[in-house]
């Protein structure tokens, strides 16, 4: 996601916007404390709905779960969307960005909703149901910004907010937790793989 960020997006959106880089980092720290304060929001929601009965927990939490993963992967789609209106391989590295970080998130609320008592074929459902938000917030995207290009920058920037902030705080922290030295030389081996495969690709392609 980091390398995506800074070997791809930005330059992207500094190529098609030059004269407007204040505007669009002040959109970047904006998108940051945006995903910073949403974060905040998910986490007060599943803390007050805990409060409250456990027996009656299950239809709460899936639907806390299911609303705002939604809304995430919709936004995910129209990020994608502005990227391949921007340029196709930037489009695809998004792509492969925004899933190589979907599928552990969406293992995690699998289970989260398997343990506040759904089955497995509800839980399925209910995930299935709020990844399919993506592809219609795709559609959406391309076809409103195709029409609007003045403010693909705009919304590849929050593109970048959404890596910057997912990197940091989410993927960031939990390889920190590690201590053993074997599994932080395999961490940085696969980060710089990562970074030196983004840059290869993306100088090779461009």
């Amino acid at each position: 996601m980091l390398a995506s960020t800074f070997f791809n997006i930005l330059p992207e959106v500094y190529e098609l916007a030059p004269n407007q880089l204040h505007e669009l980092l002040g959109v970047l720290l904006l998108g940051i404390l945006a995903f910073f304060f949403l974060g905040k929001l998910s986490i007060w929601r599943h803390s007050h709905g805990v409060d409250g009965d456990e027996s009656n927990l299950a239809a709460p939490v899936a639907w806390n779960i299911l609303i705002g993963d939604a809304f995430h992967n919709f936004v995910d789609g129209i990020l994608i969307a502005a990227a391949f209106l921007a340029d196709p391989w930037l489009g695809l590295a998004t792509t492969i960005a925004v899933i190589a970080h979907e599928i552990p998130q969406e293992l995690g609320d699998f289970v989260i909703l398997l343990h506040a008592g759904l089955s497995k074929r509800r839980a399925f459902v209910f995930n299935a149901f709020s990844s399919m938000t993506s592809v219609l917030g795709g559609i959406l995207g391309y076809l409103a910004l195709e029409k609007l290009q003045i403010y693909v920058p705009y919304v590849l920037m929050l593109s970048a907010a959404s890596f910057l902030y997912i990197a940091l705080t989410d993927l960031f922290p939990v390889m920190h937790k590690t201590h053993q030295h074997e599994s932080a030389l395999m961490q940085a081996g696969f980060i710089m793989t990562g970074v030196g495969m983004t840059f290869l690709i993306g100088h090779a392609l461009h």
